[in-house]
């Protein structure tokens, strides 16, 4: 690192699904352009590398969470971590990603320089820092802190005799054979490890403080397996991937408009599953579906696991630890052995990199996202932010083709740099439109978005895909040669 500058043409942030993404996008779109993928970690597949909790899986169909270039062809409509991360592995294998990427290598900062018109990227590898230089800088880093999850301090933790493990940082050498677990949470993690710790031989109690909307879909799409055995597999995959983006899109805006049809749907569903007096206690949330998140369960698994002997849950608030579990505000206790905090992540977007636009830093916090992939007054930078109501990977590729796009404009117009610049008067509106705690948590953290188009991040692939595909490049641009 102690080396001259070296300068490349882009530089994409994270070797992840996205970041994997982008370089395959570069290469075909953009063969003459010099460009590598820092990796901060040692191994390629960003969350499915890290997480490795029981049961860890997609919670949206793996039409859509693959790549379109690279249609997904193994029988699991939903699929668990190893498999995901398998397929992104062999992804960049095939390709020739996997030669283009530079791990343990942490960006720290990056200096936007007008006269130069160049990004200086500060990296730390192996305890030393050195700096890189390139044009266009792409940061495919994910949403949320891999170094520390959300985990809130509970008074007597210290006291508590038994094992605590929050699921970002699971131990491999846990057994929970006969032990009695109480998960913390009622989210996507917890409603995952449930059945997982259940077919490991544990008992099981999920502890929530309010609900949370869960629908049960098959873990295998048959229409999908027919399809791949008659057609070519990206043909078959462009089908199915289109007929699932059209029935998430559908029930997305059901939710939106007809909230009230929404949860009379879902809730009918949970009553099939675990009857009426179950679900009036336990799983009728107060908001309404889609103003959080949506929790998906292939096959009811975790439905089939509340109906046996060795699952529960348990709606209340916690007071304390004990030595022996957990007691709760109605005085209950929960013993157990282990106690597993799911409760959630911290956001930390751009990887907690440091931006600054010639020697004026630019917080998070006080930009303005424009088409939900740039910022305002920021040149030559793109962030690649997934839907939270669908698929990542549909909006990170029309993210990664829209950067491609971009640049191909430039070299074709003899310009150096583009920058969105926000109109006057524009009112901020919250980036996403959930009200998870783990999105309040982070507000003053997060970039905001504008009340109108370019400068809305819309949670609708239809709309996205024909404005980011062909939509006008030049619209709220400047542009410097």
């Amino acid at each position: 690192m102690s080396e001259p500058l070296e300068h490349l043409d882009v530089l994409v942030v994270g070797a992840g699904l996205s970041g994997i993404g982008a370089a395959y996008r570069l290469q075909t779109m953009l063969p003459d352009r010099t460009f590598a993928i820092l990796e901060s970690r040692a191994a390629i597949g960003g969350t499915w590398d890290l997480f490795r909790y029981p049961g860890v899986r997609s919670d949206s169909d793996m039409q859509t969470l693959g790549y379109p270039f690279e249609p997904w062809v193994e029988g699991d409509a939903i699929a668990g971590g190893g498999q995901i991360l398998d397929y992104v592995r062999r992804t960049a294998r095939k390709y020739g990603i996997d030669d283009r990427i530079r791990f343990g290598h942490k960006v720290l900062a990056a200096a936007w320089s007008t006269p130069d018109a160049r990004w200086t990227v500060t990296v730390e590898v192996a305890g030393e820092t050195g700096e890189l230089t390139c044009d266009f800088l792409h940061l495919c880093s994910g949403y949320y802190d891999y170094d520390q999850a959300n985990d809130p301090v509970i008074p007597g933790r210290e006291d508590f005799t038994g094992t605590v493990v929050h699921p970002q940082f699971w131990p491999d050498d846990l057994d929970v054979v006969g032990k009695r677990v109480v998960i913390i949470g009622s989210g996507a993690t917890a409603v995952t490890l449930v059945p997982a710790l259940v077919a490991e031989g544990a008992d099981v109690t999920m502890l929530q403080r309010s609900p949370t909307w869960i629908v049960s879909r098959p873990s295998r799409d048959r229409f999908a397996e027919r399809l791949h055995r008659v057609l070519p597999s990206r043909a078959a995959g462009a089908v199915v991937r289109s007929k699932n983006v059209v029935g998430t899109t559908a029930f997305y805006a059901l939710t939106r408009r007809r909230p009230r049809t929404a949860r009379s749907l879902l809730t009918r569903g949970l009553v099939a599953e675990l009857g009426q007096e179950t679900v009036d206690t336990h799983f009728q949330p107060t908001y309404d579906p889609w103003d959080e998140r949506l929790c998906l369960v292939p096959d009811g698994d975790l439905f089939a696991a509340l109906r046996g002997d060795a699952a529960r849950v348990v709606t209340d608030t916690i007071e304390t630890f004990t030595t022996t579990g957990i007691r709760l505000a109605s005085d209950r206790e929960l013993e157990a052995d282990v106690v597993v905090t799911a409760t959630g992540l911290r956001i930390h977007l751009a990887g907690g990199v440091r931006l600054s636009v010639d020697g004026e830093p630019r917080p998070l916090g006080d930009l303005t996202v424009y088409r939900g992939l740039m910022f305002g007054g920021v040149p030559n930078l793109a962030i690649c932010i997934g839907y939270v109501n669908a698929s990542w990977t549909l909006r990170a590729d029309l993210v990664n083709r829209y950067v491609c796009r971009l640049i191909a404009h430039l070299d074709a117009n003899g310009l150096r740099w583009a920058a969105p610049d926000p109109p006057e008067g524009m009112e901020p509106l919250p980036l996403l439109p959930l009200r998870s705690g783990y999105l309040r948590r982070a507000e003053s953290q997060m970039p905001q978005q504008g009340d109108a188009a370019p400068w809305l991040m819309r949670q609708n692939y239809l709309l996205d895909r024909r404005e980011m595909l062909g939509g006008d490049l030049t619209e709220g641009m400047t542009f410097g040669r």
